[in-house]
């Protein structure tokens, strides 16, 4: 990646960054409960070293970020004021939350930063020009928001990318901010585009991708990108009932794609050798945690029954595949992990991958829910050799896809 990075702007001296206005778009897009608690502070922690850096260097640190997908206006349930006291208690120092994205107050709390201080606007996307599709709107926007870190002499601030599970987007805070600003790609987006820079054109062989989650919409692009890479993919999660109803199996109640059945019988067929699919399934009569698991043959499945996960034997026969690798890519959990009657075959598998980590070999896991569920599950996060904060953007990216975020720090 041709760009310079928070190292470069760290590098210019005091000069460079003490005293300076510093915009930072971090990825603080974490999980809440009923009762608006953050259940996960992965995204918190992934942001910290880009920011205590600037902060200890002296800059006068403005962060802006988003939480959930608010429809373009204030909601106090989406509010950042849980995000902001878990990343001042991370940060190890207090981080103010502006009241407003760009408005009177984030402009009086962005006056009154001393060196070192650390102010968060509040939800990005509570303003509709951040996701606009107007060009013209997403400018005007991105041109307030570098307003806040001006200096009073008129000389301008500088744009820090660090928000990796964004750069997929061409939004406001993402894209337009950096054709206004000197520009650099924090840690943590110099750090997961090295990672996937590698998993793309110095990948190791064995050579196993591991894909689960839900649609295989969402992933088809990946699949015929990395099925023509990897040496082994393995199927699991709710989209693996699409590929067995592709063999013609029922399915009983599963989640199944019927309009993508025709693409998966291609795909098995052209790639037979290549992807490999559960032999035995976790059902149960209802999507319930206390529901009544029960293990068949994946050629099996009752009627009335839904898949809620892989079984042992496919956990055995995907560990195996997996043993001998030297570099693995891992995106979506290979059963309903919350609920853990159906949890064994996602920690299987990722014990599978730490133990081939363990011999060497280089692994990823792509974020997202395969991110969550390596530490809901107690997993050593050590056992990889990396965790990605951005799902989205991990497989856009591995689909060959062109990343805004990343093309305009190019630039």
């Amino acid at each position: 990646m041709a760009v310079k990075t928070l190292a470069d702007l760290l590098a210019e001296g005091p000069e460079g960054v003490a005293g300076r206005g510093v915009l930072v778009r971090s990825d603080l897009n974490v999980p809440l409960d009923d009762e608006g608690k953050i259940t996960d502070t992965g995204r918190i922690i992934a942001s910290v070293p880009t920011l205590k850096a600037l902060a200890e260097a002296g800059a006068k640190v403005v962060v802006t970020a988003h939480l959930g997908r608010p429809k373009g206006t204030p909601d106090p349930q989406l509010s950042l004021a849980p995000v902001a006291a878990a990343l001042g208690e991370k940060l190890g120092r207090h981080v103010q939350l502006a009241g407003d994205v760009v408005g009177t107050d984030a402009l009086a709390r962005a006056e009154g930063l001393t060196d070192g201080d650390v102010l968060l606007l509040e939800n990005i996307r509570f303003d509709p020009r951040e996701t606009s599709k107007d060009d013209a709107e997403r400018l005007a926007l991105a041109r307030e928001l570098a307003a806040l870190v001006e200096g009073a002499d008129g000389s301008p601030g500088a744009f820090v990318s660090d928000g990796f599970g964004v750069v997929h987007r061409k939004q406001a805070s993402v894209y337009d901010v950096a054709t206004l600003l000197p520009h650099y790609a924090g840690t943590l987006v110099d750090a997961e585009v090295k990672v996937l820079e590698q998993l793309t054109s110095s990948t190791e062989r064995p050579y196993a991708v591991v894909l689960g989650g839900s649609k295989v919409s969402d992933k088809l692009a990946v699949i015929e990108n990395l099925a023509t890479k990897a040496d082994s993919l393995i199927i699991g999660g709710g989209m693996c009932f699409t590929f067995l109803a592709a063999q013609g199996v029922p399915v009983g109640t599963s989640l199944c794609q019927v309009e993508m059945i025709d693409t998966c019988k291609r795909l098995l067929d052209t790639y037979a050798d290549v992807i490999h699919l559960p032999v035995d399934i976790v059902v149960a009569d209802k999507f319930a945690a206390d529901a009544e698991p029960e293990t068949v043959a994946s050629d099996r499945i009752p009627e009335g029954k839904m898949g809620l996960d892989i079984g042992p034997e496919s956990v055995k026969r995907f560990t195996a595949l997996l043993s001998n690798a030297k570099t693995v890519f891992w995106n979506g959990p290979m059963g309903v992990f919350e609920f853990p009657a159906f949890s064994a075959g996602t920690k299987g598998v990722a014990e599978a991958i730490i133990g081939a980590t363990e011999k060497g070999a280089f692994s990823v896991v792509g974020g997202g829910d395969s991110a969550a569920a390596v530490r809901q599950l107690g997993l050593a996060e050590d056992g990889f050799s990396h965790i990605s904060t951005g799902g989205g953007a991990s497989l856009e990216y591995l689909e060959g896809k062109t990343l805004p975020g990343i093309e305009v720090l190019e630039s």
